[in-house]
């Protein structure tokens, strides 16, 4: 029974825990990220300092950041290893907030220790303690429980045991796999107690299969069965249980094709033949085109969100949906005839069943010619330049930001002639990290893979500032392959601090910063909605007090140049391939300020987006955004 203080037990223990996977063992908990403050820097990091066994200690840079990168890491090393946060009281946890909804939200595992107040109360208030006065049990760590697949407090150092061996359980679940937060009362850190030795023995969680039911095979295969024109989409559940191959696989044997979701891309060869690409408000033309005409659509590791549904206007309104998924309440949505189970294991047993009925589709020539008319339009894309007949979105509401974009910065790249160079020069296996703005939209439709999980979109929460932090974990996770964060300019404004931690911990990542001087995918929305350009472009205010003054000219390549990073600025096609390739000979974190002219991403492609449109309004241009919506969702499936 070795007398130890709480944190120096909670230590000891996460340096003893393992995962198996399909028999192969890893250690499960790397290190810790932190960054220290009254409330840890005494309890944990004293613990931390004295005897950290093999875990590894970073020093974050923000909580946020830190968290994000944590979340990215664990995502790249497919679930099976994670890196704890550890936070001060106060802003330091209320900081890594948004970091648990992102974690939650994309089922990643994600063991956070925010410090609390005291449990004996006796120094209250504390620096930085939230004092609630109907209850003084509450206090800011409260605010994660909402955000979290489990929560808890410790106030008496025994309380540990119990609460660590839920949050293993958590870590490791298929099917709800999030955030964990455990609160440590900052007192109880230093609390000493008898643990018994058995608390810290190695521990193997196993990462099981679920084995699907033959009741619910036999079900979605008899809807199978009868379809003449299926589609599947594959979603993270695909990535993370390796289903890649098999679900080719059997596509391939019955002929049917398949689209991907943000999460599930690089889960499957995205020039496989059958792979129609990204499907939704952020797919492209092949998959929304056939899944308009499909009769049943196979949900594999999906949850069905608004941008993969198209808000439920994409499908047939006498569609059947079929589900894959090892979470049930995902397996539910949309109606569908449901099996619990691995994705893998799932398509190979639906295999078995389909052969012997001897199942083929009734696609001739579909497939092939949507994806003849998309190769045709990207060609077209990555020819979008600035000159005669050049027509951004929105035209009429840009006539003046586009020259005067153009006069500032010397620029005339667009942004889908910038991306497409650059997926044809990185190399092939690079890991592309991106999160929110236009570029997820563009790189779900134009950025092709084939190298296995080498694209980490955090799309499911869409959270500005995963970018740089979610390249720096996932250069952790993949120390021998180059890490690409695609940012927009107002993304890496929100949050860039972890890109001082690539240089501190010499973990190179490479920062493509696209400039249209703005939030270019809300402007976007709001005047395709019949709003006025308000507070989404950065300009200074004008004579009349609104923000429609001067554009702001910043130069980002010199940010980055201070903190140590090599940089460089690209106006034009030859200075962004210059960059992009001696780029890839530097050993220290790069970054390249890339000039694109504003409106010059994709858009469309056939799915509608449900946003809460003002049904009252003087404008007719709203009144107008309104009638197209009340159309849409007339045709939209109500649940």
């Amino acid at each position: 029974m070795p007398k130890m203080t709480m944190a120096q037990a909670l230590v000891k223990f996460l340096d003893n825990q393992y995962v198996s996977f399909d028999g192969e063992e890893t250690k499960f908990v790397e290190g810790f990220f932190t960054v220290f403050g009254h409330g840890i820097v005494v309890g944990l990091g004293q613990a931390l300092d004295e005897d950290p066994g093999s875990l590894k200690v970073f020093q974050g840079k923000n909580e946020q950041g830190m968290a994000h990168a944590a979340t990215a890491f664990a995502k790249m090393n497919n679930r099976r290893k994670i890196i704890a946060c550890a936070s001060s009281i106060g802003p330091g946890s209320a900081n890594m907030v948004t970091a648990a909804a992102t974690a939650t939200v994309n089922n990643v595992p994600l063991l956070l220790f925010p410090a609390d107040t005291f449990a004996t109360r006796q120094p209250d208030p504390v620096l930085q303690q939230f004092e609630q006065a109907d209850s003084l049990s509450i206090t800011t760590t409260d605010a994660f429980r909402p955000v979290c697949r489990y929560w808890d407090r410790i106030t008496r150092p025994e309380q540990l045991m119990s609460a660590m061996l839920s949050a293993m359980r958590v870590l490791t679940d298929t099917a709800n796999a999030g955030a964990v937060a455990i609160a440590l009362s900052q007192d109880v850190e230093g609390e000493s107690y008898d643990y018994p030795e058995s608390f810290f023995q190695k521990r193997v969680h196993r990462i099981t299969r679920i084995v699907p039911a033959a009741e619910e095979l036999d079900d979605i295969a008899s809807v199978l069965l009868a379809a003449k024109k299926p589609l599947v989409i594959a979603g993270g559940g695909v990535r993370y249980s390796e289903a890649g191959e098999t679900l080719e696989k059997f596509c391939e044997k019955y002929n049917i094709p398949f689209a991907e979701t943000q999460s599930g891309k690089s889960g499957v060869h995205g020039s496989h033949p059958l792979n129609l690409g990204g499907v939704g408000v952020t797919g492209n033309a092949p998959a929304n085109a056939i899944a308009k005409e499909a009769d049943v659509i196979v949900g594999i590791g999906t949850r069905f969100s608004d941008f993969t549904t198209a808000s439920k206007s994409l499908f047939r309104g006498d569609v059947k949906v079929v589900t894959v998924n090892t979470d049930r309440f995902d397996a539910y949505k949309l109606d569908a005839v449901k099996c619990v189970a691995d994705a893998k294991l799932a398509v190979a047993a639906l295999d078995g069943i389909l052969e012997k009925a001897n199942y083929k589709t009734a696609y001739t020539t579909e497939i092939e010619a949507v994806k003849k008319a998309w190769n045709e339009e990207v060609a077209r894309l990555a020819d979008y330049h600035y000159g005669e007949g050049f027509e951004p979105l929105i035209k009429a509401r840009y006539e003046k930001t586009i020259p005067e974009f153009v006069e500032l910065f010397g620029a005339a790249l667009t942004q889908t002639e910038a991306l497409l160079k650059i997926r044809e020069i990185i190399p092939a296996d690079a890991v592309a990290v991106a999160a929110s703005g236009s570029l997820p939209g563009d790189m779900q439709r134009l950025w092709t893979t084939d190298a296995k999980d080498s694209y980490n979109m955090e799309y499911g929460y869409s959270c500005m500032g995963y970018e740089i932090a979610g390249a720096f974990g996932s250069k952790l996770a993949k120390p021998g392959q180059e890490v690409y964060a695609f940012v927009g300019d107002g993304g890496f404004l929100m949050l860039h601090s972890e890109l001082v931690t690539s240089l501190q911990e010499g973990q190179k990542i490479n920062v493509l910063l696209f400039d249209n001087i703005g939030f270019g995918c809300i402007n976007n929305l709001q005047m395709s909605n019949g709003i006025g350009n308000l507070a989404t472009e950065f300009r200074k205010r004008d004579e009349n007090g609104a923000l429609l003054g001067d554009l702001l000219k910043i130069d980002y390549a010199k940010v980055a140049e201070g903190y140590g990073c090599k940089t460089y600025t690209a106006r034009t096609m030859e200075e962004l391939v210059f960059a992009i390739e001696d780029a890839k000979k530097q050993t220290v974190s790069t970054l390249i300020d890339i000039k694109v002219l504003p409106k010059t991403m994709t858009d469309g492609y056939g799915a509608w987006w449900h946003v809460g449109i003002a049904s009252t309004s003087n404008k007719p241009s709203v009144r107008e955004a309104y009638n197209n919506k009340a159309e849409n969702l007339s045709k939209a499936r109500k649940y």
